[in-house]
């Protein structure tokens, strides 16, 4: 795997380096926003490990331009700033996964480890749900000509309701095809990311095509059997 590591403080980013290096990884370091931009712009990297308080760039604008720039590789962001507000607002800027300081290096692993699986069928194959259609190459939603940005796993939910579309599928199904088996991942995370993803939808008109189905799950779909649980 081979992993950017966007952190300022010295001490931090070797012991970083040092715990990947030594899980057989390539690890690339940038100290500051505008390295990193120019490091994640120019190479392809599995996974971004991006601090949030940078000292030019923060963190946040970081992600935000390199989501604009069509960089869709899955960034896990490191913070000393743990409260619940600012885990919303680094996930909203398009982060797939946020860890605070301090934090144990298995965990970082196990995190890491998880961002960089992805699946071959999502990456290659267009998708499609009626005019709402997932781009692979951008890993964008698009609606004729409007599009919006998908974060990792925004895009593997997205991916995974069109393949169900039409079948309710339950919170459980959700997690079992999108995380996998992540450890300390619980169902109110799926309702977070739909959650996400619904408001890009909206932004696309196609809101509605998202639908709650109340005790059972969730389906993409204009039209919904609610008596069909996909398997």
């Amino acid at each position: 795997m081979r992993v950017l590591v966007v952190e300022d403080e010295p001490k931090m980013a070797a012991a970083i380096r040092r715990v990947l290096t030594a899980e057989r990884h390539a690890v690339d370091v940038a100290d500051d926003g505008v390295g990193a931009l120019a490091l994640a712009s120019d190479r392809d990297y599995d996974v971004i490990v991006l601090d949030r308080m940078l000292p030019d760039l923060d963190g946040l604008e970081v992600l935000r331009l390199l989501r604009s720039r069509g960089v869709s590789t899955p960034v896990l962001m490191l913070t000393a700033l743990g409260a619940l507000d600012h885990r919303v607002s680094g996930l909203d800027a398009g982060a797939d996964d946020y860890l605070a300081k301090p934090f144990a290096f298995a965990e970082l692993l196990a995190r890491l480890r998880a961002l960089a699986r992805r699946s071959p069928e999502l990456t290659e194959e267009q998708l499609n749900a009626g005019d709402i259609q997932l781009d692979p190459v951008r890993h964008r939603v698009t609606v004729g000509e409007a599009a919006e940005d998908l974060s990792a796993r925004e895009y593997a939910l997205l991916g995974y309701l069109i393949r169900q579309e039409g079948h309710v599928v339950t919170r459980q199904q959700i997690l079992d095809a999108v995380w996998g088996a992540e450890p300390d991942v619980y169902s109110n995370v799926v309702d977070l990311y739909v959650h996400y993803l619904r408001r890009k939808l909206e932004i696309l008109g196609r809101r509605d095509a998202l639908r709650t189905v109340r005790g059972v799950g969730y389906a993409l779909s204009m039209t919904i059997e609610t008596s069909s649980v996909a398997g």
